[in-house]
């Protein structure tokens, strides 16, 4: 088949052409001064959203929550936090957000619950309990543990429950215990919840962890290894996780016309396609990790290693290709689990504005779905608060505790914490340079970044030449081009420590996307086969140069170069 053909022959579909925008609630906008972002701020700024031209709202968890894990641990899936609003408050939120045609899906955690869950309450409270098998228990005796499993919060995965006798596993925080999915009655209990929010005319989920679902059984200990270890070869990607997930879709999900995306640590592209392939009926898309991971050492994410942009740019092209045609690919480097964007992969100094929008520019040109995080339209940046005590995150407050035990020097635990810690990406948006960054009449529930009256919403709105109008051009140019939607995908430059340089195909039509990741400025032979003085620049994130033969690149440098449809032409 030769590719033009295989161009024409993919499946179309509304969340294919959607740009999503993700909504952290805490954070985002507060309506009523109490410091917290809620449902009704997210409202009041729907007309900016909308101005910015994205399609779909991702809303992090708004359920009720006693805020372990702000939010990631649920104690009622049909109730809204309170400091959040009322359901009532999120009826209207869909219903506004519908009226100006952009779609909302909400997050589904359904690896755990939280340990205040009246499910987890029954549970715990008698090993006769009908509630016992929701969630997944060990016999033993305090210290001794049923494996060697560590949690992802630090520490055993394991917690001893002194009035049953048991250990019940979690792989998250000790108040986030694992659901048991072998039990159909939980099964049921999650195809409920999903219909309940899907009658309710949301449109579609993120599903949390949702490869954590099905354990090996036996649940054994990772051999040779010293002391704890993360366990993921024996709860990631499990042998009945795909036989759950065709019966979620089956029973529930395909009866909507909905978007899916899987968050899937520790997959492949041939393993996504389990998951996403057009013929599995299970996911639309999944986020997989390896790109987040490439300054990551063997330990975990806070073994921190210089990322190498070789490395980074073969993950970007393996999935793109290995995808194609055959599965969907979601795109993004920030969301609430990562640091900021430009502060990891650009630069937050000199070079902030172009590296900004070089980043926006490779994920807006390259086949799937781009998820923008909230302030990532603003180029929002990481955060050094002075100290330990203003931090918020249970991941970075336990990582500073187990460190400081063993020793560390507070200043090497910081340094860590700057560079990849979750709260870089929770500070309040900054939608002003007024008091608090426009966010809230109160005191913040997080700190803002001090760096909110150079970075702000109200200022880049006024700014022709800001980070979020070119991305407000981004979202355009994708909604014009299909090409950049439904193109294909080949790589030049490959060897290349500088540059990221790549082409989409699409019914005759040609794209040349060329990416300068460095304050260097490369020269780069023309290898399209077309001359660039016949093509359009569509977008680019310095003033327009004349097309030399050879592309010379300025820092951070980004371009767009399309040439129409030869026949087109004529």
């Amino acid at each position: 088949m030769n590719r033009q053909k295989e161009n024409k022959e993919l499946k179309r579909a509304w969340w294919k052409e959607s740009v999503v925008y993700q909504i952290y609630p805490r954070s985002f906008m507060d309506s009523n001064g109490d410091g917290i972002g809620d449902i009704p701020g997210i409202i009041s700024k729907l007309d900016y959203l909308k101005e910015l031209g994205i399609d779909v709202i991702w809303l992090s968890p708004v359920y009720q929550s006693p805020n372990a894990d702000n939010g990631y641990d649920i104690s009622d899936y049909r109730q809204i936090m309170k400091e959040f609003g009322t359901l009532e408050d999120l009826e209207r939120l869909i219903d506004e957000a519908h009226k100006r045609s952009i779609k909302l899906i909400m997050d589904l955690v359904v690896n755990h619950t939280s340990d205040e869950h009246p499910w987890f309450a029954e549970a715990r409270s008698s090993r006769d309990s009908p509630f016992r098998d929701y969630y997944i228990w060990k016999d033993g005796i305090p210290g001794t543990l049923p494996n060697n499993w560590e949690s992802h919060f630090s520490g055993s995965a394991w917690e001893y429950d002194e009035a049953s006798g048991q250990y019940y596993l979690h792989i998250f925080s000790t108040k986030q215990p694992d659901l048991n999915w072998e039990n159909p009655d939980v099964r049921k209990e999650v195809m409920e919840i999903a219909r309940y929010w899907l009658d309710k005319k949301i449109d579609g989920f993120r599903m949390d962890t949702i490869n954590f679902i099905s354990k090996v059984p036996g649940f054994p200990s990772v051999p040779d290894a010293e002391g704890l270890v993360r366990g993921h070869d024996y709860y990631m990607n499990g042998p009945k996780v795909h036989d759950y997930l065709k019966e979620l879709n089956r029973e529930v999900l395909s009866h909507y016309d909905i978007m899916t995306v899987g968050e899937t640590p520790n997959v492949t592209p041939q393993m996504a396609l389990e998951y996403v392939g057009e013929d599995r009926g299970e996911l639309n898309m999944v986020f997989q990790f390896e790109h987040v991971n490439v300054d990551s050492g063997k330990r975990n994410k806070w073994d921190i290693v210089p990322w190498d942009l070789k490395k980074f740019k073969s993950i970007i092209v393996k999935w793109q290709k290995d995808i194609y045609g055959k599965g969907w690919n979601s795109l993004y480097l920030s969301n609430h689990d990562q640091p900021r964007s430009v502060s990891r992969f650009g630069n937050d100094g000199v070079y902030h504005d172009e590296s900004a929008k070089m980043l926006a520019t490779m994920i807006h040109t390259l086949q799937g779905t781009p998820y923008i995080y909230q302030g990532e339209e603003l180029g929002m940046t990481n955060v050094k608060f002075p100290d330990i005590t203003y931090y918020k995150d249970i991941q970075i407050l336990n990582l500073y505790r187990d460190m400081t035990e063993k020793g560390f020097q507070p200043e090497e635990i910081m340094r860590r914490i700057y560079y990849r810690g979750r709260d870089n990406a929770r500070t309040p948006m900054q939608w002003n340079s007024r008091k608090n960054a426009g966010f809230s009449e109160g005191t913040p529930w997080l700190s803002v970044n001090p760096n909110y009256r150079e970075i702000n919403a109200e200022d880049e709105m006024r700014d022709s030449g800001s980070v979020l109008r070119y991305y407000q051009k981004l979202i355009r140019l994708r909604k014009e081009y299909k090409i950049i939607v439904y193109g294909d995908f080949k790589e030049y430059e490959a060897e290349s420590e500088e540059v990221f340089v790549y082409e989409r195909n699409y019914q005759g039509q040609k794209l040349l996307v060329v990416l300068n990741f460095k304050d260097k400025t490369p020269e780069l032979e023309n290898r399209t086969g077309r001359l660039l003085d016949e093509a359009e620049i569509l977008i680019s994130n310095y003033p327009a140069v004349c097309r030399e033969e050879k592309i010379l690149l300025r820092p951070y440098e980004a371009r767009v170069y399309y040439w129409k449809n030869q026949e087109e032409k004529g």
